[in-house]
């Protein structure tokens, strides 16, 4: 930890811009919180947030970022995989007029059984998304406060932010850096964690395609459920009466299930639509985000 903060104040030295360094101890077990305590006490710009329990990364973030007070906030990893001398080039990609920049670990010093899912995880990030970039999980990130202060965080979804970025309009740039073998702590992640990225990603997915829109989600297989019952009842129908088919058979109790499903589905369309409305209504919230206003008179 002491290793950490001094390499952070050197690079934050280097830059010469005023700065703050926040640490979150997502309810470490070690002596983290200790070491991190005495390291605050000798020096005025280190900020240390320690939360009741472990509430995983994402809140840990969010933390921070509400605990902040500077025009960029750069988010890392306290294990040292990252390289605090990165944070230079960060903020000079952002001074180029980027509202966002990614690291990219081009040369992560990982085993395979990290590096195989997160590529494959990064190529179905990246194609469904349409925000293209290599690394969505690398930490090492630059945000401007415009930004990043429109993003409310939940669940396990701070390898979305640039994604949700990109929906306010966000300028996004991904560079390289550097990225260092583990030498603290043990990594939670592997081939398991892929299933839930998945799920992150359809939840990714509606909310940026289809949150002003749910019916589009919930119609549409209703339709096709509807459709395909239909389809069921008139084959049932059709051989009953032209080729002395049996009324009653498992394909008749299917294409009503089927059908019950597609009627459902629109229902909760229609629920999801009422929800939605009074969600920006109550609110006052507008279904969109303005990015500048040129010209008129506002007197």
């Amino acid at each position: 930890m002491n290793e950490l903060c001094s390499r952070l104040i050197k690079a934050l030295d280097e830059v010469d811009k005023i700065y703050e360094i926040i640490f979150v101890d997502d309810g470490s077990i070690d002596e983290s919180f200790e070491l991190l305590k005495r390291v605050a006490g000798h020096n005025e710009k280190v900020k240390v947030i320690r939360l009741a329990r472990n509430f995983g990364q994402t809140a840990a973030m969010s933390a921070g970022i509400n605990a902040s007070k500077g025009d960029i906030l750069i988010s890392m990893d306290g294990d040292l995989q990252n390289d605090p001398a990165d944070i230079k080039s960060l903020l000079a990609k952002i001074d180029e007029g980027y509202d966002v920049v990614s690291g990219w670990r081009k040369r992560r010093q990982d085993n395979l059984s990290r590096r195989l899912p997160s590529r494959i995880a990064n190529r179905m990030i990246s194609m469904v998304s349409g925000v293209r970039l290599h690394d969505y999980g690398c930490s090492l990130k630059a945000y401007k406060r415009g930004i990043i202060k429109e993003i409310k965080l939940y669940g396990e979804m701070h390898r979305f932010i640039p994604i949700y970025a990109s929906w306010h309009g966000a300028k996004i740039a991904e560079i390289p850096v550097r990225h260092h073998a583990r030498r603290f702590g043990k990594s939670k992640y592997g081939m398991g964690r892929t299933a839930k990225v998945i799920l992150d990603l359809i939840t990714v997915k509606f909310m940026g395609s289809y949150v002003t829109k749910p019916i589009y989600v919930f119609g549409i297989i209703g339709l096709i459920a509807i459709a395909l019952g239909i389809a069921a009842g008139i084959f049932v129908l059709v051989r009953a009466v032209f080729f002395q088919g049996e009324w009653i058979s498992p394909l008749m109790l299917i294409a009503f299930f089927v059908l019950s499903m597609g009627i459902l589905s629109i229902l909760i369309g229609l629920l999801a639509e009422i929800s939605v409305r009074t969600y920006f209504e109550s609110q006052g919230k507008p279904p969109y985000v303005i990015k500048e206003i040129v010209g008129g008179d506002d007197k």
